[in-house]
């Protein structure tokens, strides 16, 4: 008897595991948020120690902070004994906006690439900036703009990553300046580009990483990952990283409900490509550029 209702139990559990009712448990490794914003709107709501409090909870070791202005990042960047303690590494980039206006010319406006200039030449208290953006780009055609042409060429002969919340025409006219400089496509294709243009275009460029917050079609209404996007990772399991994107402060309340969410599909994945998409791809990104 004891015998039959061991089979029994094992004959259930397979037939749960076939019809995909098992859920296998969240991914409970390391995270790099490699697309982190602490803009001006977030300093008073929420303060340094709350903010990397959210980032330790949440089991996020490292960031790429890119603030509205710059301040935010270099507040971050300052807060290094708080930091250590939540167990964050800052890695700052120089964000082209010094308020809302920036978003839709800095492509022609020669006072940002001065702006960006002095920056670097500045650095942060946690060391160099590694890299520049994010920046948006609201009709591709403006990926041809002087600033953008020019900070693109910069980016590529000082080895600076750049993060870009573009679509994917605009992957091609940026890259076309300098082939060498390693692209994070924000959201890879927040416009819904397809799967098969993603793969298109990772194939083209292989400095491309996509970056994954607010993607469409990443997973269904009940987190299950997409079979397309599953196949493309596993195509390409050094090219994607994860990202938070609190652009605004709703994003910050929610900050471990949006990681949580990434652990929940990242356990659909090999352990080793979710390792490497939670945080091995955007530490390779910095590993020994200091």
């Amino acid at each position: 008897m004891c015998s039959l209702r061991r089979a029994l139990r094992l004959l259930v559990a397979l037939l749960v595991c076939a019809g995909g009712v098992a859920r296998a448990e969240p991914y409970a490794g390391s995270l790099f948020d490699a697309h982190l914003h602490y803009n001006d709107e977030a300093l008073a709501a929420f303060p340094l120690d709350d903010v990397l409090a959210r980032m330790q909870r949440a089991g996020v070791h490292a960031i790429i902070a890119n603030s509205r202005p710059n301040d935010g990042t270099k507040a971050l960047a300052s807060a290094k004994a708080q930091a250590a303690a939540a167990g964050v590494t800052v890695l700052p980039f120089v964000r082209l906006y010094r308020n809302r206006a920036d978003y839709s010319g800095w492509f022609a406006d020669e006072s940002i690439y001065a702006m960006v200039q002095d920056e670097l030449a500045r650095g942060t208290a946690a060391g160099p900036y590694r890299g520049l953006g994010e920046f948006h780009l609201y009709d591709s055609a403006n990926a041809n703009g002087p600033v953008a042409a020019r900070l693109m060429r910069l980016a590529q002969d000082k080895d600076l990553v750049v993060l870009a919340h573009v679509d994917d025409t605009a992957i091609d006219l940026l890259l076309a300046h300098a082939p060498k400089t390693r692209l994070i496509w924000a959201h890879s294709g927040i416009g819904g580009a397809p799967v098969e243009r993603v793969r298109e275009l990772m194939r083209r460029h292989p400095t491309l990483i996509g970056e994954l917050s607010y993607r469409p079609g990443l997973t269904d209404d009940s987190g299950h990952l997409s079979a397309a996007w599953k196949a493309l990772f596993a195509e390409f399991p050094t090219r994607f990283v994860l990202g938070s994107d609190t652009w605004i402060n709703e994003r910050w309340a929610s900050y471990g409900d949006i990681m949580a969410g990434y652990r929940a599909w990242l356990s659909q994945l090999s352990p080793a490509i979710a390792a490497q998409i939670a945080h091995g791809n955007a530490r390779a990104l910095f590993a020994d550029k200091r």
